[in-house]
């Protein structure tokens, strides 16, 4: 069985989510942004143990402890997209902008593309390509169970900022039709920052994307 628990992380208060199999006890952390002691000590409470650590994108509050829980747990790092390295190569110095601690390094073992799937357990992951927010974003769905995890992309009655370098207004909603609203409309998602929702509210109450639905 799938179980997660969302952390909040970071003063931006960004959910990393950690996801096990009840059987296996085998994890994943999805978007550890930071405070990697607490996330630590979470992993530790719930005596799973961690296989990887998954990435939507590059910006600090979703990379920002995978640099020191490599050092602990010595996992690879999974995803996002190679078109975000540059967010990646700049951690320490986006970090040091911000007034946040100066973060390890975050080197990546595996970049995505979009439709790989990734395991953990019995579950499947399927990644899905949604660029906008940043140009390497990528979201991870779990059909089995109905869940996706949309980082930055998607949130409960919002969507991802695009001021950022490289961020992009249409390339964003694109993804957001494709790859989020293609999907079952009780799809649960999990974001990056606030509440969960599902994917038919947001069609039918988001007011940056509610009735454009195809």
């Amino acid at each position: 069985m799938l179980q997660v628990k969302i952390v909040p992380v970071t003063a931006f208060q960004q959910n990393c989510s950690i996801v096990w199999d009840s059987e296996t006890k085998e994890a994943v952390l999805i978007d550890a942004g930071g405070d990697a002691e607490k996330l630590q000590a979470e992993v530790e409470a719930l005596g799973v143990t961690v296989k990887a650590l998954w990435l939507t994108h590059g910006h600090l509050d979703h990379a920002g402890a995978v640099g020191a829980l490599v050092k602990v747990w010595d996992v690879p790092v999974i995803g996002p997209h190679k078109e975000d390295q540059f967010w990646l190569d700049m951690i320490q110095e986006v970090s040091a902008r911000y007034g946040f601690p100066i973060p390890e390094p975050v080197i990546v073992n595996q970049w995505l593309e979009g439709g790989e799937v990734l395991k953990l357990g019995q579950e499947e992951f399927e990644v899905r390509f949604a660029p906008g927010h940043t140009p390497g974003h990528v979201i991870f769905y779990n059909q089995n169970y109905g869940v996706l995890w949309t980082g930055d992309v998607l949130f409960k009655g919002s969507i991802g900022r695009t001021d950022f370098p490289r961020g992009n207004h249409a390339q964003l909603i694109e993804s957001i039709h494709r790859e989020c609203f293609s999907l079952p409309d009780d799809t649960q998602f999990i974001s990056g920052h606030g509440p969960m929702s599902t994917i038919g509210f947001e069609k039918k109450h988001n007011p940056f994307v509610a009735g454009k639905a195809g």
